[in-house]
């Protein structure tokens, strides 16, 4: 444990939990430099399949932590210095979790709030309870989004819907990001496990390479034209046909049963 996050590896999973039930889950310096080391090392870790964010106590990340940025009472900081530093801590940590060629799934109950948001909408499953809140408070704060909220939600939930939540700072539930594309489930409170369990069970077992490739291709996809992505596919296809994986699929479909894949 470093900074309250645990970052532990098991059987394929990487799992990152924000330990500060009593901070509702901010995130303050340390702990988003924990974050981001951790999946800067999955990056390179050929054991990991999966990587799973979550929460400890009622919520799962109520945003960074200003309180603690700003107690030390110490000299005003430069100009420029959110600008320097955010690139390098929330920034960075977002960038990473679409980076990692690796299925991102995020846990989500109580608030996801300002970063909190950010780190589930940017996982590729997040997976959340009907009662969850998704907040986005920053113009009701009197400053402006960051950790890319405003390239995220447009994209998940289009403009006018962006708009509501970023200018008007409404939050919304875990049923409605569901039913607006915004996540990518929403379960009965006491249907979470469960149901996190499950999908990462079914990403675990699932041929890692492929899944990796693909992330990248989509993500990449989003800002570029049809014919870069289709250029992108052939090389991931290029990489993806050389794997164990594409071959245990091939056998196994050859023999009609399902898969075993090892994630090489």
């Amino acid at each position: 444990m470093t900074g309250g996050v645990v970052v532990e590896a098991a059987d394929g999973v990487l799992r990152i939990t924000i330990d500060r039930p009593d901070r509702k889950g901010s995130l303050g310096v340390a702990e988003q430099r924990r974050m981001i080391a951790a999946l800067e090392d999955a990056s390179t870790d050929d054991s990991l399949r999966v990587v799973l964010l979550a929460g400890t106590g009622d919520d799962f990340c109520s945003g960074a932590d200003w309180v603690a940025s700003n107690r030390d009472g110490g000299p005003r900081p430069r100009a420029g210095s959110v600008q320097r530093r955010t690139a390098v801590q929330a920034h960075r940590l977002v960038a990473l979790i679409q980076e990692v060629q690796l299925p991102v799934v995020a846990a989500v109950r109580g608030w996801a709030a300002g970063l909190g948001c950010q780190l589930a909408l940017a996982s590729d499953f997040a997976v959340a309870t009907e009662s969850a809140q998704f907040w986005l408070p920053f113009a009701t704060r009197g400053f402006t989004p960051d950790s890319g909220a405003t390239w995220l939600l447009p994209r998940l939930i289009g403009v006018a819907r962006a708009k509501e939540l970023l200018l008007l700072g409404r939050p919304v539930t875990g049923r409605a990001a569901a039913d607006w594309g915004m996540i990518h489930r929403a379960v009965p409170d006491d249907a979470l496990d469960a149901a996190v369990d499950g999908l990462v069970d079914e990403l675990r077992a699932a041929a890692t390479v492929a899944l990796g490739l693909t992330k990248r291709c989509i993500h990449g996809a989003l800002d570029g034209s049809m014919v870069e992505a289709m250029e992108a596919e052939s090389m991931a296809l290029e990489l993806s046909s050389r794997t164990a994986d594409f071959r245990e699929g091939l056998a196994a479909f050859g023999e009609r049963r399902d898969a075993r894949f090892e994630g090489r």
